[in-house]
């Protein structure tokens, strides 16, 4: 296996276990195990664990629908959910394709956007612990110096994973380097003068990630852009740029971090610009 292909295996695994372990959770909160019985949030947490490509929660949820447990009976959402997990191998749901027959393409809106639930539920030491040895020292070292920048360790960890799988010694063919992939420009910028210094890049990516949400106040997407092809760019095009790089790396970011704002520090920076004219132009339109 390449070192490319090596590194993309990693990155599925890390985010795999986060959907495992989502539908593991919501198991306990449907039978109260363990936890409070909250069947409605149950639901919830498989919808999400199923949103992440999950066949376990995409079968707990389909049963869900299918019996009205937790959430309202609706046989549409339970045959789709059923039809998924069965492609996925799920051999009881394939016995329950029996009953509910084909997929309708029918979901909840719980499948369309990243839930906010997973922010905080999403146990940050259970992906460390997952990882490779060589990478957990560099994992727990960008989710412990995150809260110093004001950056939730998910979004710190899913920059830093689909960014370089962690590897501290990483060089793109744009001479991009180390574990948040650090072009010279944005070393310079940030005072990383040893940019294959695990540390000393962590910080500098820390430190441009904090400037990117403040510039964007607090836009996920669009700082998650900036950190991908520059905050330039996505001033230039009013959004997430049209590059299919970009945006397949906003996606993944959006859909592993859960959810589309992070608090940020307004005294880092002024907004930028391009918000303002498009608040305005949204109520230009909304006025006419």
């Amino acid at each position: 296996m390449s070192a490319v292909a090596a590194d993309a295996d990693l990155i599925a695994r890390a985010f795999a276990e986060q959907a495992r372990y989502l539908a593991r959770e919501a198991l306990g909160y449907e039978h109260g195990e363990g936890v409070p019985r909250d069947q409605p949030y149950a639901a919830r947490l498989y919808c999400e664990s199923a949103r992440l490509g999950d066949p376990e929660g995409m079968y707990a949820l389909g049963w869900m629908y299918a019996n009205g447990r937790g959430v309202e009976r609706n046989d549409d959402y339970a045959a789709t959910f059923f039809a998924m997990a069965a492609e996925k191998g799920n051999e009881y749901a394939a016995r329950m394709q029996r009953y509910t027959g084909e997929s309708t393409g029918a979901v909840p809106e719980c499948m369309q956007t990243p839930s906010t639930l997973l922010v905080q539920r999403w146990p940050v030491e259970a992906l460390i612990a997952r990882l490779p040895p060589a990478r957990q020292e560099v994992a727990r070292m960008l989710s412990e110096l995150a809260p110093k920048y004001g950056i939730l360790p998910q979004f710190a960890l899913a920059i830093g994973l689909t960014e370089s799988a962690l590897n501290p010694q990483a060089l793109s063919p744009k001479n991009a380097m180390g574990v948040m992939q650090l072009i010279p420009a944005t070393a310079e910028r940030f005072n990383v003068s040893k940019p294959y210094d695990p540390e000393q890049n962590i910080r500098g990516g820390l430190a441009y990630l904090r400037w990117l949400l403040a510039y964007f106040e607090g836009d996920i997407a669009l700082a998650a852009a900036g950190y991908n092809a520059g905050e330039g760019a996505v001033d230039r095009h009013r959004g997430v740029p049209p590059y299919r790089e970009t945006r397949a790396y906003v996606e993944r970011i959006l859909r592993h971090v859960g959810q589309a704002r992070h608090p940020y520090d307004g005294s880092v920076v002024p907004p930028s610009p391009m918000l303002r004219s498009l608040r305005l132009a949204s109520q230009e339109d909304h006025e006419t």
